[in-house]
């Protein structure tokens, strides 16, 4: 099964897609945010239609204690948004800490930080949906 990470944040949204067994996540581009969230929301429905995913995990950042903070209050809401937005499912799925790993490899990659900042979304989006995979693919 084909599925499209997203990782969305107040600037940019990451966004990564799993290989058609549900088994490898690739970081595939960034949707810069422009204030119109609606066009943002076509922006990720082509994308899911392009790649064929059959099913989108949004990341969500909970609290540390696995409470649901502000954040993850707004972007569960905006992922049920983007739920209506598609003909498929929608989960949300646990990012604590993704960015932060994401920042951590690319640095060992000796990325610039200019580098850095067009790709750390991407890549974030892929280190939530690769641990969302390897969760098997878990719905709730």
């Amino acid at each position: 099964m084909r599925a499209l990470g997203i990782d969305l944040g107040s600037k940019r949204i990451g966004v990564a897609v799993s290989d058609s067994r549900g088994s490898v996540a690739t970081p595939i581009e960034v949707v810069e945010r422009r204030g119109d969230r609606r066009r943002e929301h076509r922006e990720l429905a082509a994308l899911a239609s392009e790649w064929e995913a059959e099913i989108v995990v949004v990341g969500v950042p909970y609290n540390m204690d696995g409470s649901l903070g502000p954040a993850a209050k707004k972007y569960l809401r905006e992922a049920a948004a983007l739920g209506e937005t598609l003909d498929i499912e929608v989960v949300a799925c646990d990012e604590r800490l993704t960015t932060v790993s994401a920042e951590r490899f690319l640095m060992q990659q000796e990325m610039k930080a200019d580098a850095r900042r067009r790709v750390v979304d991407k890549v974030a989006a892929a280190v939530m949906l690769q641990s969302w995979l390897d969760a098997g693919m878990p719905r709730a």
